[in-house]
Parts: structure tokens; C-alpha cells; sequence
């Protein structure tokens, strides 16, 4: 695993104020077991600062949502501690923790209007009732709903119950708040609009999310840093930007965006730079970010965007060259697909500006990339 795996401290904007502080939220050395034999979470060390959005992002089975059960207390850690602002909390009960959660399915109580479901982890909290009744008018307005108090969640959009949600989390004032998967039942639209809402809320409480989707461009969009899990690991743990630039290993460059694979056999290794035998023909230069040295096997990871079609120059860049198989049109740009070394499946994104001539099925094309952008990861079997 790479340097930014589970064991790494933050990065990015809060990364001064987490080394300075000790961690809000820390797993420590933490192991899950549902059958005793095999691990769904493997020694998981992970830190998360006071105030931070830090999303768990990674497929069905990943251990992700398991990590986050067992810090809200539904699920037991079979070995390791978690703690919570400097305290041991593996055996505090989920209802002493003072934790918010948000649900995919909003969990709202039918029976109940939507000032009852608001007041109802006040009253369990045992406060006043005027008190009670500024709190829960207070979050109506953080998410936008004055006036809605009176309903009942039938009679409410799918996205104004997922606000109730969000709202009913965050009126007793938790320090922490989970969100599991909260806008997976919401259509595209409404989906992205919530994403916007719920990371601008976080902003102006500061108050520390640790959120689970499976969604990338969720993730991206709301994240002070992500950790992508897979077969109960951390694989990378770094802020968006970074995911998506520089991916430490293939999984990473696959989960995150769309990202073309070429394989090959390493010729050269020198100065963070390396040459690669690409399969199917021609020689390519790349970052070598985890190559194993010449004579080796490795994967070429490069995004859409960052490959050209018959540039004015070649000079400088690297060159395969290709067919195009498919055009289709997306507004802003043309997704282009081509064959490229033997495979059919390599995607370049040409932006829709009068600069870039018409492209015709069937015609070669010179496909060219500068070598800051093509990486070269993992070494694969041969």
C-alpha cells in the first residue's frame, strides 16, 4: 500500500490544525470479523481532525460502511479501539456516544410531523421544551424548510424528507455526525443539489462528517479528503485533487474517473521517469510512481482529458497510434473511442471549440500525451 494509505495523518487544508491536535477520531489498529475467520476490515489506523469531511469511498463489500457501524456503535470492533475526541468508546452504547446519523432511507417516523421527528432526540436528551422548540426551528431553517413543521414525511418530496434528515442529525448539535449512503434513493438532480447543500451546511457549522458512498463524483464534490477502501484496506487515503491526479496504485486510478489501462514491460528506469514496451507496439515514456525497475511488468494509467488527437506538434509528447471506432456527442465534448495498441477501448474527451477539426469513424488517428500525465503503477502478473 502506498504512503497514502490507512496509516497516513491529513493532508490539505486541515492538515496543520490535525497535526497540532490530536485526531477527533482515531482508529487504532482496528480488525472486523463476522465469522471469525475471515477479516472484512484489516488493522485499520485512520485519524480524522475536529471539523474535517472525510468520505469512505469504495464498491459493495469493501469494508466501508462495516467501519462506520462500528464507530456509531451498531457493530463491535473484533480487535483494535476507536476513539472519539481522545476517548476509548468500543464499549459505550450508540445512544451515549452523542453521535448524529443520516440514513438512505431517512429512518422518519411516519406517525410524527416533521417538528415531532425533529424534537424527538431532544426530548430523549431530556431538554426543555422552549428550548427544544428554538433547536428544532433553528434547523428548518438551516436546511431550508420554515414552515414544513407541520407535515408528515408522506407529505413531503423525497429530497425535502432527506433534508428532515440531515436536519434531525444535526439539532441536538453532535460534534460528529455519520451519513451513510443519504441521497442514494434521490434522482441525479436532486442528488447533486443535496450534495451542495449538505457540504455548505458543513462549512458554516464545522462540525466533523464522516460520510460512506459508493459514488465518486459524491465523494469528489464533498470532501476534505477520501479514503478508498478495497477488500477491507485502505488503498489511498488523500484529498480529492490528489485521488484523481495522482492515484498511487491501479485500483485507485480505476475507482476514481474514467482512466484508460495500457500494459507493457518496463525498459528504463531513471530520474522518476520510465520507459515502457507497450503491448501491441510502440515505446511510451511515464511517471514511474510504483514500478518494480527494467525487465518488469506494469499498467499505464491515463485519463480522457489529458490525451490528444493529431496535435499541431508532436514535439515532446508521447505517440501511439490508433483508429477511431465510435463518436459520441456530449455538448462540451466529443467522447472519442478508439482502438489503440490492440485494444478498442481506449477514450479520449475532445473538447466541442472550433480548434479541433471533425473526426470520421474509421480514420487513423495519432493519439499523443505529455509524460507528466501518463503513470505508470502497479506491476501486473505477466
Amino acid at each position: 500500500m502506498s504512503d497514502s494509505g490507512a496509516n497516513a495523518r491529513p493532508t490539505g487544508s486541515r492538515a496543520a490544525a490535525a497535526e497540532s491536535d490530536a485526531a477527533y477520531v482515531r482508529f487504532d489498529n482496528v480488525q472486523k470479523s463476522y465469522d471469525g475467520v475471515s477479516l472484512v476490515v484489516k488493522s485499520l489506523n485512520l485519524d480524522i481532525a475536529k471539523g474535517e469531511f472525510l468520505t469512505m469511498l469504495g464498491p459493495s463489500g469493501s469494508g466501508k460502511t462495516t467501519c462506520l457501524m462500528m464507530l456509531a456503535g451498531f457493530e463491535p470492533a473484533t480487535h483494535g479501539e476507536i476513539f472519539l475526541d481522545t476517548r476509548p468508546i468500543n464499549k459505550v452504547p450508540p445512544h451515549k456516544r452523542g453521535i448524529g446519523m443520516v440514513f438512505q432511507n431517512y429512518a422518519l417516523f411516519p406517525h410524527m410531523t416533521v417538528e415531532e421527528n425533529l424534537a424527538f432526540p431532544l426530548e430523549v436528551r431530556r431538554m426543555s421544551r422552549d428550548e427544544a422548540r428554538q433547536r428544532v426551528a433553528k434547523a428548518l431553517e438551516m436546511v431550508e424548510l420554515p414552515g414544513f413543521g407541520g407535515r408528515r414525511p408522506a407529505q413531503l418530496s423525497g429530497g425535502q424528507q432527506q433534508r428532515v434528515a440531515v436536519a434531525r442529525a444535526l439539532v441536538f448539535e453532535p460534534a460528529l455526525v455519520l451519513m451513510d449512503e443519504p441521497l442514494g434513493a434521490l434522482d441525479k438532480q436532486l442528488r447533486e443539489q443535496m450534495q451542495y447543500e449538505i457540504k455548505h451546511i458543513h462549512e458554516n457549522l464545522g462540525v466533523t462528517v464522516v460520510y460512506v458512498t459508493h459514488d465518486q463524483s459524491e465523494a469528489l464534490t464533498m470532501s476534505d479528503r477520501i479514503a478508498v477502501f478495497d477488500d477491507g484496506i485502505i488503498q489511498q487515503l488523500s484529498t480529492p485533487d490528489e485521488l484523481y491526479e495522482r492515484p498511487q496504485n491501479s485500483f485507485v486510478a480505476h475507482f476514481i474517473g474514467e482512466n484508460n489501462t495500457l500494459h507493457g514491460t518496463v525498459t528504463e528506469v531513471r530520474n522518476g521517469e520510465c520507459r515502457v514496451a507497450v503491448d501491441g507496439g510502440g515505446e511510451v515514456s511515464a511517471l514511474a510512481v510504483n514500478v518494480e525497475g527494467p525487465n518488469t511488468r506494469t499498467t499505464l494509467s491515463l485519463r480522457p482529458e489529458r490525451a490528444e488527437i493529431d496535435p499541431t506538434s508532436t514535439d515532446g509528447l508521447n505517440t501511439l497510434e490508433g483508429k477511431v471506432e465510435e463518436l459520441i456527442y456530449l455538448g462540451d465534448h466529443i467522447r472519442t473511442r478508439l482502438t489503440v495498441a490492440g485494444h478498442d477501448d481506449f477514450i479520449v474527451k475532445v473538447p466541442n471549440t472550433h480548434a479541433h477539426r471533425p473526426l470520421k469513424v474509421g480514420e487513423a488517428a495519432t493519439i499523443a500525451w505529455l509524460t507528466e500525465d501518463c503513470r505508470a503503477l502497479d506491476p501486473i502478473s505477466r
